[in-house]
């Protein structure tokens, strides 16, 4: 299998594809003027304690306070104590270590009252960037991501990467990690699989002399703000996709070309060779076909080869996919053109997920399916599909009517969300009124207008123009009806700059 990393650097803008095999398996896109804040730890404010919602308003010198939820507090966090997890953590979501919600919910005792008090200074992370609205959301487990390990310098814990599957491997993971005898917990990433005591040694040393800048960064602030932020887009993608399966990182910016390979020669010597600088003079990812990929994922309706389609209507914390067949008529009987309908859509909207980077809730209608053979052959394709995500899911089976429920951590702003903003003719509806619909509010207007003004002068309506021709040539059976219940006559005058829906009636004798 050959995967390569696609780095395409602009001045506003820098974007990061990971292919497999000539197929965008996942992207990021990260903006100059807003840069991602995950990763980055803060000395925060205590705004506002919320024991209703046992959640913190913290103010850590950004726009809006961030939201911090009793879960995702370290318990001890006043007496400079390491907490100890016993429960199993993960490594998801570039590096960041969390435990599930469900878990911290059952850890949690103290209520955020006891924990916290306004105007307490707190050392905190970003979990999640802001979304809408919504502030970011912190946490005080902090995490510092290396290339081998992830360290976590206020915890007492130590993990292996699910995805290390042998178990002598990780054994010997284990005991390397316990001679270092790290003074905070430790996750050990996918990269380390297979490699030597002293390079995990050195990574884990480099994280604890950042930690220890961060500390003491904290002791000389005395306002909130940034103490450290997480590298740049294309440093955090070499970093976390770099492995023996990558055959080529390839950049088509000169400087930034430079600072990868300086980054992969100290940090990954023997992947030093696998970067190259484009310079052809097509664009990058239009010679891989990435944004086109790009421009489909941001489609409502994405076609599937057999004829088939997908409809994804996203909200902030949820996403509904609709699965139906289209143009495809099968070659059999409608459960085999059902099945294989379902089948390609199971695929796609695993990839779709992924580029998409949905989050929350996820409701799949697949297309009804009687057989429990084929729902069965359909749910492990599925799941299949979603074993490389690195985002953490979590997915129910077929119900009755053929819905699928899961749900998809997201750390980030969703593709739709970071590259579209609302519609500013039907303010994201997605729809906007009939004509018929707009004249008969003009109509029952003018009525009500009338009786305020009284009858006998002149209504006047200003209106976008295809309102007014809708009127005069479709409905003016119902003009005429209107004139004679008021006992005026309507003018209409035509406005270019106004809405489809909008309108106004005024009923005066002045022309």
């Amino acid at each position: 299998m050959s995967k390569k990393i696609l780095i395409n650097v602009r001045p506003n803008q820098t974007r990061v594809a990971f292919m497999s095999n000539d197929k965008l398996i996942d992207l990021q896109i990260e903006k100059r003027t807003s840069p991602t804040l995950v990763g980055g730890i803060y000395k925060g404010r205590v705004e506002r304690v919320l024991p209703g919602m046992q959640a913190a308003f913290v103010n850590i010198g950004l726009e809006r306070s961030a939201f911090l939820y009793v879960g995702d507090i370290t318990q001890n966090l006043n007496d400079g104590e390491k907490e100890k997890f016993s429960d199993e953590m993960e490594e998801i979501n570039d590096s960041l270590p969390v435990k599930s919600i469900d878990s911290l919910e059952q850890d949690q005792k103290i209520p955020i009252q006891d924990l916290l008090k306004e105007g307490q200074m707190i050392l905190c992370q970003v979990a999640k960037d802001p979304l809408g609205t919504k502030g970011a959301r912190i946490t005080t487990h902090i995490s510092l991501p290396g290339r081998l390990v992830v360290y976590m310098p206020n915890i007492l814990h130590m993990g292996i990467s699910k995805k290390i599957e042998d178990e002598s491997e990780r054994t010997r993971l284990k005991n390397i990690v316990e001679k270092i005898n790290p003074k905070g917990g430790v996750i050990v990433r996918t990269a380390a699989e297979g490699l030597k005591d002293e390079e995990i040694k050195i990574d884990l040393e480099y994280l604890d002399l950042l930690w220890k800048d961060v500390d003491k960064s904290y002791a000389r602030r005395k306002t909130p703000g940034a103490l450290y932020k997480d590298l740049d887009v294309e440093l955090r993608a070499v970093r976390d996709y770099m492995s023996s399966e990558v055959s080529e990182v390839v950049v088509d910016d000169r400087k930034v070309f430079k600072k990868v390979n300086s980054f992969i020669n100290q940090f990954m010597p023997k992947f030093k060779n696998m970067t190259s600088l484009y310079s052809k003079a097509q664009p990058l990812f239009d010679s891989y076909n990435v944004d086109l990929e790009i421009t489909r994922s941001l489609g409502r309706k994405i076609w599937l080869k057999s004829g088939g389609y997908l409809v994804f209507d996203e909200a902030e914390a949820l996403v509904v996919i609709d699965v139906n067949t289209g143009r495809y008529v099968g070659k059999k009987d409608i459960d085999e053109t059902i099945l294989q309908t379902n089948l390609e859509a199971a695929q796609e909207i695993a990839h779709q997920l992924r580029i998409r980077n949905c989050g929350g809730i996820i409701i799949i209608d697949f297309i009804d399916m009687e057989n429990e053979a084929h729902k069965d052959q359909v749910m492990t394709m599925f799941l299949d599909e979603l074993s490389d995500d690195r985002s953490k899911t979590k997915v129910t089976s077929i119900s009755e009517l053929g819905l699928v429920e899961m749900t998809r951590k997201r750390i980030r702003p969703s593709l739709v969300s970071k590259l579209t903003e609302a519609c500013p003719y039907c303010d994201g509806k997605g729809y906007v009124k009939r004509r018929m619909t707009v004249a008969n509010e003009i109509f029952r207007s003018l009525e009500r207008e009338s009786v305020r003004a009284g009858k006998g002068n002149t209504a006047y309506v200003q209106c976008h123009a295809d309102i007014a021709d809708w009127i005069y040539e479709e409905d003016a059976v119902s003009l005429d009806y209107v004139e004679s219940r008021i006992q005026s006559p309507v003018v209409f005058r035509v406005e270019k700059d106004f809405h489809l829906e909008e309108y106004v009636v005024r009923i005066d004798s002045e022309a």
